[in-house]
């Protein structure tokens, strides 16, 4: 009997824990309280805490039935619950890792990518490098056949005007504008741990108008889950819509 009492609670506990951890993790280094080593890690951890509160709650659970102790299957139900849904959540984080190109850097021009200026010292120690390889041009090509250049009819002042426009439209701290280059620099925020990702828009003058090129490039980690390939496409939606 206290037995099964035991696994209910272990299994309610865990699942709390387990719970908790994933937001601590990301809230913690949206603060600057640590580095986001130590948020992956609670998040491991939670992962880690979420298959022991499943399989303690199963277990409490089916003891509690088999042994008619209707007190014990509440925290054991809890249990299993926190454990699902904190798995699910992990799972659908890792589908989508392995859907995309194992990419952080993305560029509309992958053979002359555009280049960053003002963001280059922002940048803190240990930052993803901002050299453009072939291989990542390959990745890209591969994965984001639709991030292309844009081409415009708007000139090239008038561009940059607008692209620093959209780019504080879409919630991103512009760092740098810059018409001598034709460039606009910003940081974009990720909402959930809060890491920092660099752009960099390049407006050229082309046929009829211009060329703008832009380059999204993730601070950390190498896998960047599609988001700034996302961020290009937000970008060119507000362009064309500006245009129509």
């Amino acid at each position: 009997m206290a037995k099964t009492a035991l696994l209910a609670k272990l299994a309610f506990i865990f699942g709390l824990i387990g719970a908790a951890a994933l937001p601590v993790g990301a809230l913690g280094h949206r603060l600057g309280l640590w580095d986001h080593f130590m948020g992956f890690a609670l998040v491991f951890s939670g992962a880690v805490l979420a298959v022991l509160a499943l399989v303690l709650g199963v277990a409490a659970f089916i003891f509690a039935l088999s042994r008619n102790r209707p007190a014990d299957r509440k925290p054991a139900l809890v249990g299993m619950v926190a454990g699902v849904l904190i798995l699910g959540w992990m799972g659908v984080q890792y589908s989508k890792a392995v859907s995309v190109v194992p990419t952080h850097d993305i560029s509309t021009d992958r053979a002359d990518p555009p280049t960053f200026d003002v963001v280059v010292d922002r940048r803190p120690p240990g930052s993803n490098s901002l050299g453009y390889t072939p291989e990542e041009a390959k990745l890209q090509a591969e994965g984001y056949p639709d991030i292309v250049t844009i081409r415009s009819s708007v000139n090239v002042e008038a561009g940059l005007a607008r692209a620093a426009d959209i780019a504080r439209d879409l919630g991103w701290e512009v760092v740098n504008e810059d018409p001598d280059d034709g460039i606009v620099e910003a940081t974009d925020t990720t909402s959930w741990f809060g890491f920092k990702d660099d752009v960099v828009i390049r407006i050229r003058p082309g046929e009829g108008g211009s060329v703008v090129d832009l380059r999204s490039v993730s601070r950390v980690g190498l896998v960047d889950l599609g988001v700034n390939a996302e961020r290009i496409r937000a970008f060119r939606q507000r362009w064309q819509e500006a245009t129509d």
